[in-house]
């Protein structure tokens, strides 16, 4: 019983602590005349005084025929639809969008398909037409539902060699993800955040040493959800103010979660001695 307590006693938990900042025009038209000479009327001008010009005839925008119509891009800023996430999940599989797809066309998917055309020789226009779609089609497979709409938004890290083995918690600071993993595979994946610079998470080989669904930090006496400590105090643990302010907070050491539902469910598969691997 007594080092129960002082196990307990020891595992004082982190809670959230702020890090401030740092983690055509129109021309005038003259009026026709009242009555003008045979052949001389302007031919812009209706033929009744009621029914208004075509939009065609006063467009400002409007350019003569050449008999090739341009072709309207696929897709182009400001568009949001399920094609866009396509493209982003595409994109990412060649490396030149780092982020989980939003189906958002903004100016990062802009700058990542420049690049796209820039090694296929296309023009660098940014927008996505025919031949950009079936080249980058062609380039790509199709992505999976987990590559549409990922677990994480941050991008997993290669898995430290530590944790190809066994039951684990890979934690990768580079990235900012926590991986569970059984026998080299990723089972489920999640954001993390870490301490601040003055109370730094602790990097290295570690093992869960007891949880704790319902835990409120003994010295901060703040909660601490689905606790699983791992080195003397820390622990991953569900943070509200990760879920609510991102990475603009830092923790006192321990691994926030911001997902609850993922962290609830990863809580029930870990078991007391499943490995943690911190790294970078």
């Amino acid at each position: 019983m007594v080092l129960a307590a002082a196990a307990v006693a020891l595992a004082a938990g982190c809670t959230p602590d702020a890090v401030g900042t740092g983690t055509g025009t129109g021309a005038s038209t003259a009026p026709a005349p009242s009555s003008g000479a045979p052949g001389t009327a302007p031919t812009a001008t209706p033929a009744t005084d009621d029914k208004p010009p075509s939009p065609s005839a006063t467009s400002p925008s409007a350019a003569p025929s050449t008999g090739k119509p341009t072709a309207k891009p696929l897709m182009d800023d400001g568009d949001e639809n399920e094609q866009v996430r396509e493209l982003q999940a595409r994109l990412r599989q060649l490396d030149f969008f780092d982020r989980a797809p939003t189906g958002f066309y903004g100016t990062m998917t802009a700058a990542s398909v420049r690049k796209f055309q820039a090694r296929q020789g296309l023009p660098e226009t940014g927008t996505v037409d025919a031949t950009t779609w079936q080249q980058l089609l062609s380039a790509t497979r199709k992505p999976s539902a987990d590559e549409l709409k990922p677990s994480t938004t941050n991008k997993l890290d290669t898995p430290d060699p530590r944790c190809m083995t066994g039951r684990v918690m890979c934690i990768s600071k580079e990235s900012r993800t926590l991986a569970w993993m059984i026998d080299g595979k990723v089972v489920s994946s999640m954001d993390v955040r870490f301490g601040s610079e003055n109370t730094p998470t602790r990097e290295g080989l570690f093992k869960v040493e007891w949880k704790a669904r319902d835990w409120t930090s003994t010295i901060y006496h703040t909660p601490m959800p689905y606790a699983m400590f791992f080195s003397r105090g820390q622990a991953v643990h569900y943070s509200a103010d990760f879920a609510a302010r991102g990475y603009a907070g830092a923790s006192h050491g321990c691994v926030n979660v911001r997902d609850r539902a993922k962290l609830s469910a990863l809580f029930d598969q870990v078991k007391a001695g499943d490995k943690v691997v911190v790294h970078w």
